[in-house]
């Protein structure tokens, strides 16, 4: 097996900086033990030289430790954690320049506190195994951060779309229907579309699309509707307009070899949802909206099928929207799915611009508020089975201030039976929302007192409770626990 030299570098300078460390030398004391320069031996220990045999046996005699000691790859368990992490790569999958870090500078962090580091790293070791965090998860919430960090809103991307639309002729006022897009496939690119060859296996029902590159071939289900046909062929342009060539070859994905892959992914995401709902015409239409002075759910509904696109689709073009260029940067997206018959609600798909909203992700297996409307709208999907069902209400969270304005939408899943997802929009109610949307002051706006979870929720006489208030309950044990102890300590002295 072929160890990288920079893990051996890295692996003897953190060695030699413990062993230095730990016999209360300073740089300057071993230089002048070992007769090497102070200069040498900071690059040695922060893992950017590797020192030739003749000094090794200089270190070994002078430090007075065994020569193969030095050179071994094992480390003490002090440092195990930081040698797993530095062999197993995941430094290079950290997509660390995305957040302005070079890897250089990250490798001197941990060549200067090894010990608090690794400490660090057995934290988040331990956190991630027991949350289950995969490493879907770890790039999901990597690619979150830096939507989150941009506001969500892409200029280069955005300036692209134009570009293409411009090249190809493409009427952005007008509605973008798949035929516009197959023809720019097949025409200039060279694709194969392929609607049968799904269809013959029972395993890939849930496939929306499979590339193969080798052929140019789209395979494509039979089963899509119109705006998702339209979605994949305007993904697939962006690939070819943008020249990516590292992607992900399914839809929805079934496994990636690194992060670029799930970046690039969400490129392509991007520009199909900026080609299909173009910015200018959004922006004009939600500002006539937003000048309404009472809720209307039919203006909402047939704004949104002015474009050849899902619910999902629209919701997410809101949150480049929004934030750009009606400074509305308080808000969250949820993804919520159900199987009929299950208890549990699952949050499969989140985004919080500017990081201060509720709810998360719950990773304790804890069960969401069933006052949110993101499942109240699942709930009236299943019991009027419509096609798709809507909802509106103000969620105002116990112990807090914070109210949201949450917009949601539920349909069923066309690729799995017995599943229904809704897809939610929240805006912080803010005296800047309420001078930009009108009719945030209806009276016909219902307000909802919410939670986050049951187990955490100390809302009276909830009638639509599934689990006790149990973590809630613990903590107001030990508070009143703390409460006693102080009065007996302050008694005493």
């Amino acid at each position: 097996m072929h160890i990288e030299d920079e893990y051996i570098r890295l692996i003897f300078g953190l060695k030699l900086k413990q062993i230095r460390t730990e016999k209360k030398l300073s740089l300057f004391g071993l230089a002048k033990l070992t007769g090497l320069s102070k200069s040498y031996l900071n690059e040695i220990e922060k893992g950017k030289k590797y020192p030739k045999t003749d000094k090794i046996a200089t270190l070994s005699e002078q430090l007075d430790v065994p020569y193969d000691h030095l050179v071994s790859l094992k480390l003490d368990k002090n440092l195990a954690p930081i040698g797993e992490i530095l062999q197993s790569k995941i430094l290079k999958e950290i997509p660390l320049e995305l957040f302005g870090i070079q890897e250089k500078n990250l490798i001197d962090i941990v060549a200067n506190a090894p010990a608090k580091v690794n400490a660090f790293i057995s934290t988040i070791i331990k956190i991630s195994q027991n949350y289950n965090l995969t490493r879907e998860s770890f790039f999901l919430a990597s690619l979150r951060s830096y939507q989150e960090a941009h506001n969500n809103y892409f200029d280069e991307i955005e300036e692209h779309v134009q570009d293409f639309a411009n090249s190809y002729h493409l009427n952005l006022e007008e509605n973008v229907s798949s035929k516009d897009l197959e023809e720019i496939l097949t025409e200039e690119f060279g694709y194969t579309i392929d609607n049968e060859e799904l269809s013959k296996h029972n395993n890939l029902m849930q496939l929306r699309n499979i590339y193969i590159p080798s052929k140019k071939t789209l395979l494509i289900s039979n089963d899509i509707s119109e705006a998702q046909k339209t979605f994949i062929y305007a993904k697939e342009l962006a690939y070819n307009h943008l020249k990516i060539s590292h992607r992900l070859y399914t839809f929805p994905w079934v496994k990636f070899d690194d992060f670029d892959q799930v970046l690039n992914n969400f490129v392509a995401s991007y520009f199909a949802g900026a080609l299909i709902i173009p910015k200018k015409t959004l922006v004009d239409r939600l500002n006539t909206f937003f000048s309404l002075e009472t809720w209307s759910t039919d203006e909402f509904i047939k704004m949104m099928k002015t474009y050849n696109c899902s619910a999902e689709s629209f919701y997410q073009r809101l949150t480049n929207i929004l934030p750009k260029f009606f400074h509305i940067k308080n808000l969250f997206f949820l993804r919520f799915t159900h199987k009929l018959g299950s208890p549990k609600f699952r949050l499969t798909k989140e985004l919080h611009i500017t990081q201060q909203q509720t709810p998360h992700a719950n990773r304790n297996n804890e069960h969401y508020c069933r006052r949110w409307v993101s499942i109240q709208s699942i709930k009236d999907l299943e019991k009027t089975n419509n096609t798709s069902s809507f909802g509106l209400q103000i969620s105002s969270y116990e112990n807090s201030d914070n109210e949201y304005l949450v917009l949601s939408s539920a349909t069923p899943d066309p690729f799995r039976k017995q599943l229904n997802r809704s897809i939610s929009i929240g805006f912080l109610v803010s005296p800047h929302l309420k001078k930009k949307l009108k009719f945030i002051n209806d009276p016909a706006i219902f307000t909802k007192q919410v939670g986050i979870t049951c187990e955490t929720c100390s809302v009276k006489n909830c009638d639509v409770r599934v689990a006790e208030p149990s973590r809630l309950e613990r903590q107001l044990e030990y508070e009143n626990i703390d409460k006693t102890v102080t009065e007996i300590l302050n008694n005493y002295s």
